[in-house]
């Protein structure tokens, strides 16, 4: 089962001519999630081979630019392609007007309809959920309302051993209980230990996208154990005073939030554009996450199943 990342724009407000503005796409179990939506997100969409069908639902951190342009030509092209799916679109209510001026505008043969969904940004609180994940939103300090979004896998039931079935003539109704976490008693009377009969299950696994945002401490808490977190990091940490002005993060304050979170991996991006070769943002951000990489536009961020012990 897919749980993976693509990015597919790492630029911040400007682009440069290597580098898109901000979008990434979140598979999960082969359903795609699409995150902020800069300028020419739907080329880049083409480009690595993304099925456009498979994008049912949209996350919009923040009203800036380099996150919501590209809105308005993917809603059309969504429709040029006969799409008859309904589309999600989750955002601050700012983002509403945008759409209903896609909708005024350009929309009057739309052959899909577009759902907004509202998100509170002052609070982290689920906005999502289906039977494979949830997702919840993740309060960030920029200049304009923002929020981060945090992805949850949903951990599955543990995984009955087929040998056993067979040795204890197990029912359907036996399997359900045990798959639950139920230890078996024969017709003897006789207890067979859940783990006995079982493997446990596979963790489930988890993405921050942590868009436009000052360097606070409190974020981390909110994403503590995170598998895979994106956090921006705009600026060079002797350009703080900048990033705090601007309202924006340093690759030093990014790994700090990876390393108070005890993130899995940490993933930077939303580069300025002063700075053309980011390797000095790489290993600035490695002296205190040394699990760090860059933000690369078409490189899939994989995260492995690992299953959990047994307690």
């Amino acid at each position: 089962m897919s749980f993976s990342l693509t990015v597919l724009g790492s630029s911040s407000a400007l682009p440069t001519s290597k580098r898109f503005p901000s979008a990434h796409v979140l598979n999960v179990h082969e359903h795609f999630f699409l995150i902020d939506c800069g300028e020419g997100t739907q080329i880049q969409l083409r480009k690595y081979k993304i099925k456009f069908s498979r994008i049912n639902h949209v996350f919009i951190s923040h009203m800036h630019g380099d996150h919501v342009f590209g809105l308005p030509g993917l809603f059309s092209t969504f429709n040029l392609l006969g799409r008859k799916n309904d589309l999600y679109v989750y955002g601050n209510i700012q983002l509403k007007h945008l759409i209903n001026f896609y909708l005024e505008h350009f929309g009057n043969d739309l052959l899909y309809k577009i759902h907004f969904k509202p998100v509170n940004n002052k609070r982290q609180a689920v906005i999502y959920e289906d039977k494979n994940i949830t997702v919840e939103t993740l309060p960030l300090k920029h200049r304009v309302p923002s929020a981060g979004f945090l992805f949850r896998e949903k951990e599955g039931e543990r995984n009955i051993l087929k040998e056993m079935i067979e040795k204890y003539q197990l029912s359907i109704s036996d399997i359900v209980k045990i798959k639950k976490g139920s230890d078996h008693i024969t017709p003897e009377g006789l207890v067979i230990p859940n783990a006995q009969l079982t493997i446990p299950p596979y963790k489930g696994r988890s993405y921050a996208y942590c868009s436009d945002t000052m360097f606070y401490h409190r974020l981390a808490e909110r994403i503590k154990g995170v598998d895979l977190l994106y956090h921006e990091a705009t600026f060079l940490d002797k350009e703080k005073k900048l990033a705090r002005l601007t309202m924006h993060s340093t690759a030093l304050q990014a790994a700090t939030i990876a390393r108070e979170a005890g993130a899995g991996t940490l993933v930077i991006g939303h580069f300025s554009s002063r700075y053309d070769d980011i390797t000095d943002m790489l290993n600035e951000a490695r002296t205190v996450f040394g699990n760090t990489l860059p933000a690369e536009e078409g490189r899939v961020y994989d995260i492995p199943r690992t299953r959990k012990q047994n307690e």
